[in-house]
């Protein structure tokens, strides 16, 4: 009964983990990539290194999008978005002859460094691990789910592993690698021992992967998590000829409003107002740091500069907090490039224990077959020769 029982969760690991090998193992590599995907972008290109040999003080966004409207005069700027200190701040506008375009403008010298049509390195690799780059169809995509599934699998794949693995807790204090036996045996033996200290990594990964899961299936039924801005109810009346008043707040003086309200505020993403009625949303992070960089998010009249909206860790629900942590925990950016390193090696981890594990599957299964083959060829020619 114990050996059958043993067998049972053999079969449960093995099939938790293996027959969805590659999406499997893709997921895991995309995001072990992601994981350093702003740095690997400071290092492959020039263009997006906020250079700063002069020591000059850095500008605000509100600059830096009046730098790019000088240069574009008919562009329409809709998002400036600020990444890490060493990365060049992005300004996302439309233009004439630019469906859209982002321009990298370093935040110390005004310079635009770069204007490209919008493919980066960073959402690339990052849409390719969130939903493998599958299109989004009335707010859902199949990638999206496929992915979040793999949650249950390495849910399952940790926790059969474990009922496996007799007194795993001896793997931290007395790791069992023979590098002097066959390829077999030494696969099997880095398997098991990167699962044990991954145990925490899976655990983690497993539950963010479940919050992503729960949080596309709210999406998917028009659930709201972070409710969008009021627009303006009411706005200057226009004038005899039509034309509505220019709007009497700045995006400078918005983001004064803002910090004045939350004085650890320090904005990440920026959006001017869309259409007459709209408003000027601020978004940002603060000193939470197992909170992401939109933790915060204020929305200003520029008619009257009231904060007709605010978001902010303090008034965040039990839904809304979820969802804020889990980008934080699920890609290790709550300590800076110290926590991305350990994420990424706990990462490089978990992609090899997916190629062990399909390795030492695949083996098996085919030496099934080879010995279920020949037992069949014994039992014929006995039958035969009888």
């Amino acid at each position: 009964m114990k050996k059958l029982n043993k067998r049972f969760w053999f079969q449960i690991h093995g099939w938790a983990s293996l027959p969805i090998w590659i999406v499997f193992c893709l997921v895991c590599l995309t995001g072990t990539i992601a994981v350093f995907s702003h740095e690997l972008t400071w290092l492959t290109n020039p263009a997006a290194r906020a250079i700063n040999p002069d020591n000059l003080q850095e500008k605000s966004m509100p600059e830096l999008i009046s730098i790019v409207e000088r240069s574009y005069p008919t562009a329409k700027i809709t998002t400036g978005i600020a990444f890490e200190p060493y990365l060049v701040r992005a300004i996302v506008f439309t233009d004439t002859d630019k469906p859209q375009a982002i321009a990298y403008v370093n935040q110390f010298t005004g310079e635009i460094q770069e204007v490209n049509n919008g493919a980066t390195f960073i959402n690339f690799i990052r849409s390719l691990h969130a939903w493998l780059l599958f299109p989004w169809q009335h707010s859902y995509s199949v990638g999206y789910y496929l992915v979040c599934s793999m949650a249950i699998a390495m849910l399952t794949a940790l926790i059969s592993g474990l009922i496996i693995y007799k007194k795993f807790w001896r793997a931290f204090t007395r790791p069992k690698i023979r590098f002097n036996k066959r390829k077999k045996i030494l696969l099997g033996d880095l398997h098991r021992t990167a699962g044990v200290w991954s145990i925490w990594f899976l655990l983690l990964m497993s539950v963010t992967g479940l919050w992503y899961l729960i949080q596309a299936i709210l999406w998917h039924t028009d659930v709201e998590i972070d409710p969008n801005p009021p627009t303006i109810k009411e706005i200057p009346a226009a004038t005899n000829d039509g034309i509505v008043p220019l709007r009497k707040y700045s995006l400078k003086e918005a983001l004064l409003i803002t910090k004045q309200k939350f004085p650890d505020f320090k904005s990440t993403y920026i959006m001017p107002p869309e259409h007459t009625r709209d408003t000027y949303k601020l978004y940002g992070k603060g000193d939470f740091i197992f909170y992401d960089q939109y933790s915060y998010g204020v929305a200003v009249d520029p008619f009257s500069g009231e904060i007709t909206h605010i978001r902010s860790p303090q008034t965040m629900d039990t839904v809304q907090t979820l969802s804020h942590i889990a980008n934080p925990l699920h890609y290790g950016t709550i300590g800076g490039i110290w926590t991305k390193a350990i994420w990424f090696i706990f990462g490089v981890f978990l992609t090899g224990m997916s190629v062990t594990g399909f390795w030492m599957w695949s083996e098996r299964t085919l030496k099934n077959i080879r010995i279920t083959k020949n037992n069949i060829i014994k039992t014929n020619e006995l039958e035969f020769s009888s």
